[in-house]
């Protein structure tokens, strides 16, 4: 799935909502999400396969499975294993730490989507010299500090790393692929994000701890193509 579409990307685990993921996944793509990560530290492999299977199966409901992308992150063997039960997965999204992504290409094949957390530290010039023959997107941020992913954004020496505009406006500038920036967006800032250039934004949280998923989804998609 090459022609893919970061612009509203959300992130969810069954630790994120006290919904079924599916549900919420469903709410978000009839809102307008046009790509999903399923992430999750809690489940087992086999519960993030079933859920990958649910959630392909409500986008597939919508019409959506040829717009709408759906990735695993950081399993790659889970991935494979959701092919290999006929399950439409596109890919996978990795860390810095994770598999490499020439890897994931090399098994999952040229035509699947590679998402890369870029590095924390020097984002810049990480961003600007790194080697991206494998990578279709970066993940960048955080813009603000989140509960939902403490470990992310921080330097060497524990402290968080946030993201003001405009570095981001210099990312959206020097990088080759598209940029899907997260950590914390809230609708308040999405006017400020799309200025910067960025393909899209991702957020976990904001939709799939909302009360009414649906709504919170809605906002944030209507923010984000009145600002573009």
């Amino acid at each position: 799935m090459k022609n893919f579409d970061v612009s509203a990307y959300l992130v969810i685990g069954a630790e994120n909502t006290t919904r079924p993921v599916e549900e919420v996944v469903a709410l978000a793509v009839r809102a307008g999400f046009t790509f999903v990560q399923i992430r999750s530290k809690t489940s087992t492999a086999r519960e993030i396969i079933l859920t990958l299977k649910k959630c392909a199966d409500v986008i597939a409901g919508l019409g959506k499975s040829e717009t709408v992308a759906l990735v695993v992150n950081d399993r790659l063997d889970i991935a494979l294993a959701a092919r290999e039960a006929s399950i439409k997965v596109d890919g996978v999204h990795v860390g810095q730490g994770d598999i490499p992504p020439e890897v994931c290409k090399k098994y999952l094949g040229e035509n699947s989507i590679v998402g890369l957390s870029a590095r924390t530290e020097n984002l810049l010039e990480y961003v600007k010299n790194a080697n991206i023959r494998a990578v279709d997107y970066f993940g960048a941020g955080p813009l603000h500090e989140t509960a939902t992913k403490p470990d992310c954004g921080k330097n060497s020496s524990g402290v968080v790393i946030t993201r003001d505009f405009d570095e981001l406006t210099e990312l959206a500038k020097i990088s080759a692929i598209p940029v899907v920036v997260g950590g914390g967006v809230r609708v308040s800032d999405i006017p400020a994000l799309a200025a910067t250039g960025v393909a899209g934004f991702f957020v976990v949280s904001a939709v799939a701890g909302a009360e009414n998923p649906y709504t919170a989804a809605l906002e944030l998609v209507k923010a984000w193509h009145i600002c573009k």
